[in-house]
């Protein structure tokens, strides 16, 4: 297997390195190999991970001196991911059995945090993430999950933390059954750039899949949502849907939402949508004249837009958790 840095780096003509190249990235000149202090994370055990041929990936483990492993089981678990220095990484190993819930909250200081991890799941797994890193900082993330017999994995993601973020996150339905579903909420502002890559892979039939991206814009931020949804050959009986929605606040926002379908089988269902729009000024006037001021207004109509994008998690608990740290990030924008 190579290694970094024997890996080519992938031309901007792939999918996934369309808005934000490698080179972007990378913390410092793409050929090095950078020291890197460990993530500190409040629960796990020492581990260890498998390199891989995928140039984020790799890098990611080729500076981290850090890997833990969570085993849940029909459990609740708060995990902390303390970042510090100018260069930080870590990898996670996380295994879920029986009906388990695991809210990660990323936060701290360092200029570049990289973040690898490797999911199993068994039974259902309700994953909250918050993204919570400081406004300057730059931020790459890389997922691989494996969703087991008649299992259910959904995932609830709020980025509002990070100046520069980058998410790569791969779900594979391998058996019968298994489902998958995910809410994204992402809040751009000043000139914050989010690009989030979602690949989703049916590679047998009777599986589901559902993907919902909001994201708000306002000042110069960017916002980027990719996915790619692959139903195999013979995966027939999956149904699987993703829709990415944009919400403008300004004319110097921008949005990307670009969905994309490989459909290989005969008899499933696959949808998929993209849409961005100004915010409706008709909104604003109507709670401005219920005594909001305009920045109030604003705030709430951002509020329910991205509250949206977890429509279809069922755990109320993370809902309440996304919710909770919403409001408090909105509450800081208006009095920063």
């Amino acid at each position: 297997m190579m290694q970094y840095p024997q890996i080519s780096i992938p031309p901007r003509s792939q999918h996934l390195w369309r808005y934000t190249p490698w080179k972007r990235i990378h913390p410092t000149k793409v050929a090095e190999v950078p020291e890197s202090d460990p993530i500190r994370f409040s629960s796990g055990v020492d581990s260890e991970m498998n390199d891989s041929e995928e140039i984020a990936r790799s890098f990611i483990h080729a500076i981290s001196k850090s890997c833990k492993k969570i085993v849940l089981k029909d459990e609740t678990l708060e995990l902390d991911l303390r970042c510090s220095g100018h260069i930080c990484s870590g990898e996670l190993n996380i295994e879920s059995s029986g009906n388990s819930t695991l809210i990660i909250r990323i936060s701290g200081d360092a200029g570049w945090t990289g973040l690898r991890i490797i999911g199993n799941v068994e039974g259902t797994l309700s994953l909250a993430t918050i993204n919570d890193l400081a406004s300057d900082g730059h931020f790459l993330r890389c997922e691989d999950w494996d969703v087991g017999r008649d299992s259910e994995l959904e995932f609830a993601t709020l980025s509002a933390g990070g100046f520069l973020n980058k998410s790569d996150i791969r779900v594979d339905l391998t058996n019968r059954g298994a489902q998958m579903r995910a809410g994204i909420a992402s809040n751009g502002y000043s000139s914050r750039h989010d690009d989030h890559h979602i690949e989703i892979k049916h590679s047998i039939g009777h599986t589901d899949s559902s993907l919902v991206m909001h994201a708000t814009c306002d000042d110069s931020s960017h916002s980027v949502g990719t996915g790619l949804l692959t139903i195999c050959e013979g995966a027939d009986g999956s149904d699987a849907g993703q829709v990415f929605r944009n919400l403008l606040l300004s004319e110097k926002s921008r949005a990307e939402a670009i969905p994309e379908l490989e459909v290989l089988a005969d008899d499933v269902k696959a949808a998929h949508g993209a849409a961005s729009a100004p915010i409706d000024v008709n909104q604003i006037h109507y709670l401005a004249s219920r005594g909001l001021s305009h920045e109030e207004a604003s705030a709430l109509i951002v509020e329910g837009f991205l509250m949206d994008a977890f429509r279809e998690i069922k755990s109320e608990e993370v809902v309440s958790v996304m919710r909770t740290r919403l409001l408090v990030h909105l509450e800081c924008l208006m009095n920063g």
